[in-house]
């Protein structure tokens, strides 16, 4: 099993963070291990915890009527849920471990108890949270943008 310390440092949390600080924020996480199949939070589900993937896979996933189907697949070192963390809105889509696979946990009514002792802490974790979803909704823009170019190269025709 990885250590708090160690999956840590591999995250893009700590990108900014210092050993100390890396070492007080690892006293507020834990590492948890997920079975394959198993569901990390349920499609609507309200969730106040940030979750890093250390190994293995997170499915995205929607159920319709036609089945069970994976928006997106989120990788070592990608974050899960972190606008939840931020808001506590509910999820649009569930989290299922793809294979067996361990996440880092941070909840954000222990991250709080940093604003007083550890700004900076807190101040450069937040900063690396809003780099991700940044690149993320840069991601869905060049996507949406690229899905606009072909229904106007094609007319929509598949």
């Amino acid at each position: 099993m990885t250590t708090a310390i160690d999956a840590l440092r591999a995250s893009p949390l700590a990108t900014e963070l210092s050993p100390a600080e890396i070492a007080v924020l690892a006293d507020l996480v834990v590492v948890r291990d997920l079975k394959d199949g198993e569901v990390l939070l349920p499609e609507g589900a309200s969730d106040s915890h940030l979750h890093v993937v250390i190994r293995g896979r997170i499915d995205v996933v929607r159920d319709s009527g036609h089945g069970r189907n994976t928006l997106h697949t989120l990788e070592p070192g990608d974050l899960v849920g972190e606008l939840s963390f931020m808001d506590d809105a509910p999820r649009y889509a569930a989290l299922v471990a793809s294979g067996p696979t361990e996440v880092l946990v941070l909840e954000r009514r222990d991250f709080e108890t940093l604003i007083e002792r550890s700004p900076h802490v807190v101040y450069k974790v937040m900063r690396a949270i809003m780099r991700v979803a940044h690149r993320s909704q840069r991601r869905l823009s060049a996507q949406l943008k690229d899905f606009e170019n072909y229904l106007f190269r094609t007319g929509g025709k598949i």
